[in-house]
């Protein structure tokens, strides 16, 4: 679009709806690059077509990032998750005494942060039928014209991806849960305490390190707890939700983020650890600055929500 008069009105058009789109095609794709090729091939049809025919432009623009991002999800042409010898996954960071970034609220109650990657479980005409009603409020009708279905079939495919992610939904308090074993652990590495550490700590737990010299992975309870000093010195930093799972974020001085925490907890322990110290690394996520002065660093859950 660089080669567009800024002032030409398909482009003013074009823009207006450019950040629902891209909402759209990465809740389909689950990468932000490959939501951007939808959108720009969104914008391409557009262009040659003209907007002078298009009754509902915005209804319009998300049928064919459906319909593009549907082919591409039917023929694999996805990226493929990079590994993490190269670089970390796509992943989204929030504190957990900050509000939501608006394009998480948009979702609503019934797709929270942690349920992103369940929909990789639903077949591409699910997934699809799901995204565009129950978070983008697209007719069944319209979703149906895409799929080459009827509404009434189009209604019993959301249906049935609705009860597939409803079914793989945690309870919130699973969630608290989760976040109370990092507490504790966090605790006992700031004490130095050892054995507690070990309570915490599953017996086969992995803990990997992103650092500037690269990537080193420590497996096993006690060899983790005896290298718990990266864990100690976060201790005094920022809760955070890292992709749906509990993590901790801190920063320097001057607002730089000095490292990022991500815990997999499962049956009261943790079985994973990841932790990103590699500055080049840390630059190239979206994370959250800190928090104004006289927000609460790492607060407990109040007794109420125990």
């Amino acid at each position: 679009m660089a080669d567009a008069h800024p002032t030409d009105p398909i482009v003013d058009a074009f823009e207006s709806h450019r950040d629902r789109l891209l909402a759209v095609a990465h809740r389909m794709l689950g990468s932000h690059a490959d939501a951007e090729d939808v959108v720009q091939e969104a914008w391409l049809r557009l262009s040659r077509q003209g907007t002078g025919t298009i009754d509902n432009l915005g209804g319009r623009l998300t049928t064919v990032v459906g319909r593009i991002s549907l082919d591409v999800l039917r023929s694999g042409r996805t990226r493929p998750e990079v590994a993490l010898d190269d670089r970390l996954p796509e992943c989204t960071v929030t504190l957990d005494d900050a509000p939501a970034p608006d394009d998480l609220v948009a979702l609503g109650d019934s797709v929270g942060l942690a349920l992103l990657t369940v929909l990789d479980s639903l077949r591409p005409d699910e997934r699809l039928a799901f995204v565009l009603h129950d978070v983008f409020a697209v007719p069944h009708r319209e979703i149906g014209a895409i799929l080459g279905k009827s509404a009434d079939a189009t209604k019993m495919l959301t249906s049935r991806a609705r009860r597939k992610v409803r079914t793989a939904q945690q309870p919130a308090s699973a969630g608290r849960q989760q976040r109370e074993v990092v507490q504790a652990f966090l605790a006992a590495a700031r004490d130095g305490q050892f054995e507690l550490l070990l309570q915490v700590l599953h017996p086969e737990v992995e803990f990997t390190v992103h650092t500037p010299d690269g990537r080193f992975v420590t497996i096993g309870a006690t060899e983790v707890a005896a290298r718990a000093r990266m864990a100690r010195d976060a201790a005094g930093a920022h809760a955070a939700t890292v992709n749906g799972r509990p993590g901790v974020i801190s920063w320097s001085a001057d607002g730089t983020p000095l490292s990022l925490l991500d815990f997999t907890v499962a049956d009261g322990r943790i079985t994973a650890i990841t932790a990103v110290i590699d500055p080049a690394e840390l630059a190239l996520m979206d994370l959250p600055g800190p928090p104004v002065p006289g927000d609460r660093l790492m607060r407990k859950a109040p007794a109420e929500e125990r």
